[in-house]
C-alpha cells in the first residue's frame, strides 16, 4: 500500500459533502446523490439513509458500491462494500440539524440508517491549487511535442486501500 497515495485521495476528497452513490439492483446500477455524515482518512464514509429505502435492498442484494465525487478541478472514484448500520449512538454523534429536512422526527426517527462505506480502490483527479499550474505546465509541454500530458501521482493516481 502506498500511504502517499491514500493520503492524496483523502486530501482530494476531504472537502466534499455529498456524493454520488452507484448501487447495484438485479437490472441495473442505480445512482443518487448522497450527503456525507463523516469520511474518515482511511475512507471509510458514513452516508444517511432511511432503512425503507430501495439502496437498503439494493445493498442487501449487493454490497459492492461506488462513490463518485466531481468538483470544479477535483474528481474521485472509490469502489467498495456497503453495509446498513442502525448504531443509534453513531447516529447521535453524526446528527446535522439540516438532516431534518429527511426525517422530521429528527435523530430519534425509528427509520434512520447509516450506510458504513468501506473503501477498497480509488482514483482521482486533482488539478486545484499548484496541481493545477503543475498541469497547465505539462498540457503545454504535451501540446507543443505533440504528446499527451504526464500527470504525477498528486495530480493523478490509482489507489489500493487496505
Amino acid at each position: 500500500m502506498d500511504k502517499t497515495k491514500e493520503n492524496n485521495l483523502y486530501e482530494v476528497l476531504k472537502d466534499f459533502d455529498e456524493a454520488m452513490l452507484a448501487t447495484h439492483s438485479a437490472t441495473r446500477i442505480h445512482a443518487r446523490p448522497m450527503k456525507i455524515a463523516r469520511l474518515d482518512e482511511n475512507m471509510t464514509t458514513y452516508l444517511l439513509t432511511d432503512q425503507n429505502s430501495i439502496k437498503v435492498d439494493e445493498i442487501t442484494a449487493n454490497s459492492h458500491a461506488v462513490l463518485i465525487f466531481q468538483g470544479a478541478r477535483k474528481f474521485a472514484t472509490v469502489n467498495g462494500e456497503l453495509v446498513v448500520d442502525d448504531d443509534r449512538t453513531l447516529i447521535e454523534t453524526m446528527w446535522k440539524e439540516t438532516w431534518k429536512v429527511w426525517f422530521p422526527l429528527g435523530k430519534s426517527d425509528p427509520n434512520i440508517a447509516l450506510l458504513k462505506f468501506t473503501a477498497h480502490e480509488g482514483e482521482f483527479w486533482d488539478s486545484t491549487g499548484i496541481q493545477g499550474l503543475k498541469y497547465i505546465y505539462a498540457a503545454a509541454k504535451a501540446y507543443v511535442a505533440g504528446e499527451r500530458p504526464k500527470l504525477d501521482s498528486e495530480q493523478h493516481s490509482k489507489v489500493s486501500i487496505t
